[in-house]
């Protein structure tokens, strides 16, 4: 199935071309039509060739959809970036003209790539009745903070006079990862929440007898001033440390397309509470929202730096808002280490989650009664 589905997906280039060589496809509202025409026909061909074994994951139909939509995004940025050319043309001057700005050329790569292998990973993980409840909450987190910058980020920016029909398809890219994520939060996890005697030795050791764990609490830590630093930035705090920061730094977080202002902000009010959530998680034994919380967290900071880093380096970011050279890469190691750190800790949690774990009552502990300890159902391995 997701080899059918890789393949069908390329038949948006052949939809591309058409609406670029008829000129009647080509009016605002039109290709706002043409734009929910073609989604739905995707999802009706899904459905049918799928009626004979249908899926039990209506998630089926949103992936193999959003795969359709990464090509478009993929096509999109080769040829703002020059590297192909005759299928976007049209779109560039009617249809959402904001894509040609650096930040969401970079989107648009992210799109095209990684949240295209996630769908193919997960059609296979569906198709083959197999888990795939990790790697949904990472697309969901990464798809969720991509359309939340982006929509925000048109709207507050300077395009925000130049919003044309097709915009509004963005809020259904916005609300299917939402659904997506809270669906997926509440189906049961892939692994067992309670463990036995590794879960209580574990959770017996303090924090200095874990030196990797202590580690991420600095680096944690460390994320959370910076995170306060580039908000307060886009605040636009009088603090003579966020000017000398602006100035010298990182002035792209002034670029007047909006995207960079309102990552910061989005990063201040929400990713900064689950930083200091995540130093909570690892002083606290028996966090068991720890999995779930660093996996979705970790998908969303990657695409912010993703295209926050590769819009700031862009060519299309005019001079005055690039990173000076004389501090280049240590703007661009400081912007580097703050995605690795959520995605370090999810991979911590994730390779040895004893600490993270429920403790299990062994036969004669206290805690739970006779009755509660013959029916616990799971066992460490």
């Amino acid at each position: 199935m997701e080899t059918l589905v890789f393949l069908f997906s390329f038949s948006a280039l052949g939809v591309l071309y058409a609406m670029n060589t008829t000129p009647e496809f080509q009016e605002p509202y039109v290709i706002l039509e043409i734009g929910v025409a073609v989604l739905v026909i995707v999802f009706l061909f899904y459905y049918l060739i799928t009626r004979g074994n249908p899926p039990k994951d209506f998630l089926f139909f949103v992936f193999a959809e959003f795969c359709f939509t990464c090509v478009i995004d993929l096509t999109s940025a080769l040829e703002y970036d020059g590297i192909i050319s005759g299928f976007m043309d049209f779109y560039q001057k009617t249809g959402e003209p904001y894509l040609g700005t650096a930040y969401a050329i970079m989107m648009c790569y992210w799109d095209g790539i990684a949240h295209f292998i996630l769908y193919l990973m997960m059609i296979s993980r569906i198709t083959d009745r197999r888990a795939y409840r990790t790697l949904g909450l990472f697309w969901a987190g990464s798809l969720c903070a991509n359309m939340s910058v982006f929509i925000t980020g048109i709207v507050a920016g300077k395009y925000g006079s130049e919003i044309r029909p097709a915009f509004w398809l963005n809020f259904l890219f916005l609300l299917m990862p939402v659904l997506g994520a809270v669906t997926l939060f509440t189906r049961p996890k892939d692994r067992p929440l309670i463990g036995g005697y590794n879960a209580q030795h574990a959770q017996t050791m303090k924090l200095i007898w874990r030196p990797l764990d202590l580690i991420l609490v600095v680096l944690l830590l460390a994320a959370m001033a910076f995170t306060i630093l580039r908000g307060l930035v886009a605040l636009d705090s009088p603090l003579e440390a966020c000017s000398i920061y602006l100035s010298q730094y990182e002035p792209y977080l002034m670029d007047p397309v909006g995207y960079p202002k309102v990552m910061m902000l989005h990063l201040l009010f929400y990713g900064l509470p689950l930083l200091g959530a995540f130093v909570y998680g690892l002083l606290k034994p028996g966090c068991t929202w720890m999995s779930d919380w660093t996996t979705f967290f970790a998908g969303a900071i990657i695409q912010c730096q993703w295209s926050h880093i590769g819009g700031s380096l862009h060519p299309r970011t005019t001079t005055p808002f690039r990173i000076p050279n004389d501090v280049f890469w240590t703007v661009l190691g400081a912007n580097l280490l703050y995605a690795a750190v959520p995605v370090m800790v999810a991979v911590r949690v994730h390779s040895n989650p004893y600490f993270f774990l429920k403790i299990s009552p062994f036969p004669g502990q206290t805690g739970l009664p006779n009755s509660e300890e013959k029916d616990t159902k799971y066992k460490e391995k």
